[in-house]
């Protein structure tokens, strides 16, 4: 039996492989995704009073910390029983709606960007963000500067663009000034064109591909994702509900027990654990979060431009969930719409100026879950502590987690529907990548490497001899 091996997976935030495994025929047996890091952070934040957890939580990703912060922050808010006043909700939200827009603008623009808009085949030396400013420097500009506004509300109220100081149990440690939320309302309406524009795009190049859409990592599974008591789509807060590869909703429960619900598998071919749903077991109960799942479950949206998006968008399914890995990358621009239009909803509040920002404990109660949907998918931070704040157990589900065997499961299905061993091109492996990059996976970009990073693809014959190699 072949091997191919890609490693590492480009374009996504930290670093994996996927080996291919051929059969004698040179079509693909199995193929498997491999996420080669390993963080440790439950672990050596025990021992820690759980008021440091906001700060060093920051610190797994410098892509969405923000949503470490605060997930964190709604932890420690159970912890010291302290319920935060309505303003430092509503600046902790517009933090939120920040990063959901750089990130999403991010991924769309410079990671799967590339794929889409220059196409999987396109040369691998302008394949990538370079080749985009090329192509279309006008659209590149305008994605740049999308990024750059989404970064800029983060700091107007956290003092900068990552690992952010802000959120406190209890509320928040800093207001947001007047003339910050006048310059970001002076400019919010102009690039929310921006993103109509991408959203646009989105739509036009999924028209343009439906055979490809059709046959790229499709797949049924289950879906996870916050919604509000109305059922329409949540990022911040709300309750869990979960639906089954016919839109059936089969469960809807609160974060704090979550534990009831999830489990997680672990394999020894990764460090990446595999959730699955309890009532189900492993693998019948595996499901899908991020922008995807969420569009799945939600029954509609609160902002008017998002909400007729969705309606369009909901028409694809015919009535049913879409299953499709690339409808990911549209779902997440009718997310970045939402965010945009919630962030000026909340900028108008009145209240989001208030010094009123923080309450005293009252009640310390040793246990805090802090959920909500990080720009990837549903994000859990659980503590427990002694009675005097010291952190005793610590656990975490990353939204990439939760897609971990999606992830595995579209990979194996686009490496058998593309991949050829006899006539191999790097464009049916950059197919394989594109599946991965569909789930916009946070591996842990904290501990990224710094230099160069080539890209190395052996075939190996059934004892381990080369056959061929492939660098760039």
């Amino acid at each position: 039996m072949e091997k191919i091996t890609i490693e590492p997976v480009t374009r996504i935030e930290g670093h994996a492989k996927v080996t291919i495994y051929l059969g004698d025929n040179g079509k693909v047996d199995r193929a498997y995704l491999h996420v080669n890091e390993w963080r440790g952070f439950e672990k050596f934040t025990e021992g820690r009073p759980y008021f440091e957890m906001p700060q060093i939580t920051p610190r797994i990703c410098g892509i969405c910390p923000v949503s470490h912060h605060l997930a964190s922050a709604l932890a420690c808010d159970q912890v010291a029983g302290a319920v935060p006043p309505r303003p430092a909700n509503l600046l902790r939200e517009l933090m939120h709606m920040g990063q959901f827009i750089q990130s999403h603008a991010m991924h769309f623009f410079e990671l799967a960007g590339p794929d889409l808009l220059l196409g999987f085949d396109a040369d691998p030396a302008i394949r990538n963000v370079v080749g985009l400013i090329e192509a279309n420097p006008e659209l590149a500009l305008k994605a740049v500067r999308l990024r750059a506004f989404g970064q800029d509300i983060i700091k107007r109220i956290a003092g900068r663009r990552i690992h952010p100081n802000h959120s406190v149990p209890g509320g928040v440690n800093a207001p947001l000034a007047e003339p910050d939320r006048e310059d970001l309302l002076s400019r919010i309406d102009e690039q929310t064109e921006v993103i109509r524009s991408a959203v646009q795009l989105a739509r036009s190049w999924f028209e343009g591909n439906q055979e490809l859409v059709a046959a790229f990592a499709v797949f049924p599974s289950g879906y996870l994702g916050l919604v509000d008591g109305e059922g329409a789509l949540q990022l911040f807060s709300g309750k869990l509900r979960l639906m089954d590869q016919d839109g059936i909703v089969m469960e809807e429960f609160a974060p704090a027990d979550y534990l009831d619900h999830i489990g997680e598998h672990v394999e020894d071919w990764s460090y990446l654990k595999f959730p699955f749903l309890r009532r189900l077991g492993w693998p019948q109960g595996t499901y899908r979060v991020g922008p995807l799942a969420r569009l799945n479950v939600a029954e509609k949206i609160s902002t008017p431009l998002a909400q007729e998006e969705f309606r369009q968008y909901k028409t694809q399914g015919g009535g049913r969930p879409l299953a499709g890995s690339l409808w990911y990358h549209y779902a997440r621009m009718i997310e970045a719409l939402y965010a945009i239009e919630r962030a000026k909803e909340i900028l108008l509040d009145p209240e989001v100026t208030s010094t009123r920002l923080r309450v005293d404990p009252d009640g310390f109660t040793c246990r805090g879950v802090g959920c909500l949907e990080a720009p990837r998918g549903t994000l859990f931070h659980d503590y427990r502590t002694d009675g005097n704040g010291m952190l005793t157990q610590v656990n975490m589900i990353v939204a990439t987690g939760h897609n971990n065997w999606a992830m595995n499961r579209a990979v194996e299905l686009v490496a058998k529907t593309f991949v050829d061993g006899n006539q191999l091109t790097e464009g049916m492996l950059n197919r394989v990548e594109g599946a991965i990059r569909a789930y916009d996976p946070c591996l842990s970009c904290s501990t990224h490497l710094i230099g160069a990073m080539p890209i190395e693809i052996r075939v190996c014959d059934s004892r381990g001899g080369e056959i061929r190699k492939v660098v760039r």
